[in-house]
């Protein structure tokens, strides 16, 4: 993920990553002065981007995992369904979910993030309020299929749109801030859902309200983010002339050394894909390296944010108040996964970062087969999610420091969606008939993540071994010759022998 100057010690390493003192105005230095700037800057683009960004992140995961809180009011029975049918309805959602992510990924490059967030957005809304008036198990598969279809790239899009206003090392604890909403939609769903099923004497079912409200406000949003969203650095509102030129010269910085590209008044690249990308990423063995052990850690973050509230029930939770009770797990989820991402950034580290939140996912899962008491359990299942939330954002943001191409990049967030696969794994699972304990799941999950963090520790080491066999090539040749691997088009991005993998 990083780019590191050949000559880098273990000393340079650290001087990095401590904070310096705080020199007086007298001391300062062009480098002093260039740090305040970026964090000024960085706090400006912390303002305009991330909130709203990350308010859209929640409606997509409140209309993604809405049909869970609905259950517990009788959803199936009451539109002539199965309870089954659910669980067969929410592994349908990953299958266009995840199909249609590497497609979706790179019409949002094409088209451009401003546009195709909006539209996304406003599209499952839509679909979201009309499943409010389904009736039978085909028209609930129907409308899963749908939003899963328009949800697809909404994720890698907006990483690839964050990552084209951050640099490298000042992207994981924003990432973590987004990709916290996801945790976040599961409290916040949660109190929805027991505000919403204390209606009574309308025309319409609760759920149906419930549905109907967060459909809604889905549509309002992607209208508010279509206006309010920027094309890129360059043209952001909220910024100043100097600003706007200083956000377009960092992000070139970040990767002058190993890409090339001519950039529009927005700053963004106006060769957004060719053709090197779509081969490349297809080549990438980092990608698919990584690929199967996201799928694994993802379980039961996939599984959760719709069937905690069926868990809970099986704790001995009434209906409504089940909803309630999952706010505080979810919470403990947002906290784990911003602590982690906020050190992960501060000692420049993903891969042990990752595997810290496995292994707090582990021990919750432990814990919930083991405790006696309901208590108990609850108080594990807090703990496990603590950690599975970890992964995904951290592997995201390892990927995307680790392909310095932008059009490269944005295929490789888009196929990297295939770890939602785990959701469909998940689904499968948590299936009616292993109420109301659980065990066989909460089991099979464990064995998910056990492989997982096995799997991240040796694709740590992969990179690192690919590191120190660049670095033994490159004290072979000449300064002439480094400085020519570093410009032509020979290896591409990432394979060239300059470019150290960050771990």
């Amino acid at each position: 993920m990083a780019m590191v100057a050949i000559t880098t010690t273990a000393t340079d390493e650290e001087s990095q990553v401590s904070q310096p003192k705080t020199p007086s105005p007298t001391e300062m230095t062009p480098i002093h002065n260039a740090e305040i700037k970026n964090r000024a800057l960085n706090r400006k683009i912390d303002v305009a981007l991330l909130p709203l960004l990350s308010l859209l992140y929640l409606f997509n995961g409140l209309d993604r995992g809405n049909v869970g809180n609905a259950e517990t009011q009788g959803f199936t029975s009451d539109i002539g369904a199965q309870p089954d049918d659910l669980n067969e309805a929410v592994s349908l959602f990953f299958v266009t979910f995840v199909v249609l992510q590497p497609v979706s990924a790179a019409v949002g490059r094409c088209i451009g993030a401003r546009h195709w967030i909006p539209i996304m957005m406003f599209s499952w809304g839509l679909v979201t309020i009309g499943q409010a008036y389904i009736k039978g198990r085909g028209a609930l598969i129907a409308t899963r299929l749908l939003i899963g279809a328009f949800e697809a790239g909404f994720y890698p899009t907006s990483i690839a749109y964050l990552s084209s206003f951050y640099t490298r090392f000042d992207l994981a604890i924003r990432l973590a801030v987004f990709y916290g909403q996801y945790a976040i939609a599961g409290a916040f769903s949660g109190s929805i859902a027991y505000g919403v099923f204390h209606i009574h004497g309308g025309p319409l079912k609760n759920w149906q309200y419930l549905f109907i409200i967060e459909g809604a406000l889905t549509c309002f949003f992607a209208i508010v983010a279509w206006i309010w969203l920027p094309s890129g650095p360059g043209t952001a509102w909220f910024l100043s002339p100097d600003e706007r030129l200083l956000a377009v010269e960092r992000m070139k910085q970040d990767s002058a050394a190993f890409v090339k590209h001519d950039y529009g008044e927005d700053g963004m690249e106006m060769d957004r894909l060719h053709k090197r990308d779509f081969i490349e990423t297809a080549k990438d063995w980092k990608l698919w390296s990584v690929l199967v052990l996201n799928i694994c850690a993802s379980v039961p973050s996939g599984a959760f944010p719709v069937f905690l509230p069926l868990v809970l029930q099986g704790l001995g939770y009434e209906s409504i108040l089940a909803n309630l009770m999952t706010v505080p797990p979810f919470v403990c989820g947002a906290i784990g996964l911003y602590i982690f991402a906020f050190s992960s950034d501060r000692r420049r580290d993903r891969g042990y970062h990752i595997m810290g939140g496995l292994l707090v996912g582990i021990i919750g899962l432990v814990l919930t087969v083991t405790v006696p008491s309901s208590t108990g359990k609850y108080i594990a299942l807090c703990i496990l999610l603590s950690g599975i939330y970890v992964s995904a954002p951290l592997t995201m943001a390892w990927l995307s420091g680790n392909t310095p191409e932008p059009g490269k990049r944005s295929l490789v967030l888009g196929v990297n969606g295939f770890g939602n696969l785990g959701g469909i794994i998940g689904a499968q699972l948590y299936r009616p008939s292993f109420a109301p304990d659980y065990h066989v799941p909460f089991y099979a999950t464990t064995g998910f993540l056990v492989v997982a963090f096995v799997g991240y520790l040796s694709y740590r080491f992969m990179l690192a071994a690919a590191n120190k066999r660049k670095q033994a090539l490159l004290a072979m040749m000449t300064e002439v010759d480094v400085e020519n691997e570093r410009l032509n088009d020979q290896r591409y991005a990432d394979k060239k022998l300059t470019f150290m993998y960050g771990l």
